[in-house]
């Protein structure tokens, strides 16, 4: 699916990674997503210090949460990332 808020986020991602903030990030089963909402983005900092940077550009994209990838079940990365905060069906 070609989700155009999605592919927005992802190409945020990618920036942070080549500017050395993200290490790494994955995005699960993006081929049945069908909007921003329903996406969990998971990735890990180059360093903790860089978390700072990373929330605050995030936060560009509407109803940002986050918080640590405790369960690991859907990805090995260590921040959870969604844009659904306060949202509802």
């Amino acid at each position: 699916m070609n989700v155009p808020e999605i592919q927005e986020v992802k190409k945020h991602l990618d920036e942070l990674k080549e500017k050395g903030v993200i290490r790494e990030w994955e995005l699960p089963y993006e081929n049945i997503l069908t909007r921003l909402t329903a996406a969990i983005f998971f990735l890990t900092p180059t360093d903790d210090s860089k978390l700072d940077e990373i929330w605050k550009e995030l936060n560009k994209h509407p109803m940002l949460a986050y918080r640590l990838n405790e369960e690991q079940k859907l990805s090995r990365l260590v921040w959870r990332a969604e844009f659904n905060k306060g949202f509802e069906l």
